[in-house]
């Protein structure tokens, strides 16, 4: 059986090229990094444990893009340009099978983002994952959740709702055979951070969320931090097509995608005054960035669509609720 360091030599040493910013990566104590001039330093912290975020049979290379996914799309909320990130892997044996494919498709994302691995740990025990990133934003100018007033719109990225139907083919493979069942699944596993999107929006957005836990909780995180509230028109939600052929019909779409959890899609708020800017500064980005409702005063929550009230009851997801 391979013994920890060289299985960490055969999978995780030498598989990138070095940033001119990392002085020393894995092999040592500590990793040595330099911290450009003018920036401040994001960082964010996310686990992924079979059993809760994914299968424990759930293809490696799915798992690995799913985990610094995840973390990338933090940085992204905040207008960060991803630098370096440590893994941290417990298995309860080294299978070398599953690391493969795990290693190829973490270092083809990290090396799409420029994200260099700087160190980490593995140990023994039930299969989790733990990753740590962290990015440079230009000093006072990272994307809050505090900073939304009044008036503000509402937007988010891309299409929602359709991690939620690859889930559902997770945990239910009668549905394998519904309608594009197996696109929606791979997507469920496949999010694009929206890296160059939280960048174009530094100079124009008031305050950004990943949507991690669904629209429906994770706007909450906004409104709470920035003492408002919200109208949200669900007929302005975006939906793929084979998210409602999947459910077959368009209100059920519509609620997937108010509290489908890891989308890692992501919604800001923008001043009416730069509201005409937002198409144009996304328009390299290649993504959807779609206007779905206004910020309002404190204490106001309001779903709608054609103009009238929905006494919609909907949540997102809770890591701690009981099901």
């Amino acid at each position: 059986m391979m013994g920890e360091f060289n299985l960490i030599n055969k999978y995780f040493v030498d598989r990138q090229a070095q940033r001119k910013d990392v002085i020393l990566a894995a092999g040592d104590d500590c990793a040595l990094v330099e911290m450009p001039e003018n920036v401040s330093i994001a960082i964010s912290t996310d686990t992924l444990v079979a059993g809760t975020h994914f299968l424990a049979d759930a293809p490696a290379a799915w798992v690995a893009h799913k985990a610094l996914a995840s973390n990338l799309s933090d940085l992204a909320a905040m207008g960060a340009t991803p630098a370096w990130v440590s893994l941290a892997l417990t298995m309860p044996e080294p299978d070398e099978a599953w690391l493969a494919p795990f290693c190829s498709a973490f270092f083809d994302l990290a090396d799409y983002f420029g994200v260099q691995l700087i160190g980490g740990d593995t140990t023994k025990g039930p299969l989790s994952i733990t990753l740590t990133v962290q990015g440079f934003v230009p000093k006072e100018q990272a994307l809050r959740r505090s900073g939304a007033r009044v008036g503000d719109w509402v937007y988010v990225t891309g299409e929602l709702g359709d991690s939620q139907a690859g889930l559902d083919v997770v945990l239910d493979p009668n549905k394998s055979t519904k309608p594009f069942a197996q696109e929606l699944l791979y997507r469920h596993f496949h999010a694009t951070p929206r890296v160059l999107v939280g960048q174009a929006m530094l100079p124009y957005a008031s305050a950004a969320i990943d949507i991690s836990d669904g629209l429906i909780s994770d706007i909450q995180h906004i409104l709470t931090a920035s003492h408002v509230g919200v109208s949200l028109d669900v007929d302005a939600l975006p939906l793929s097509k084979e998210l409602i052929q999947f459910v077959d019909d368009k209100p059920t779409a519509q609620q997937y995608a108010l509290t489908s959890g890891e989308e890692y899609e992501l919604c800001f708020t923008v001043p009416e005054e730069h509201k005409g800017a937002v198409d144009t500064a996304t328009a390299h980005c290649g993504v959807q960035v779609t206007c779905i409702g206004q910020i309002r005063p404190q204490d106001h929550f309001e779903l709608h669509a054609s103009g009238e009230p929905l006494d919609w009851s909907v949540s997102g997801y809770d890591h701690f609720k009981e099901s």
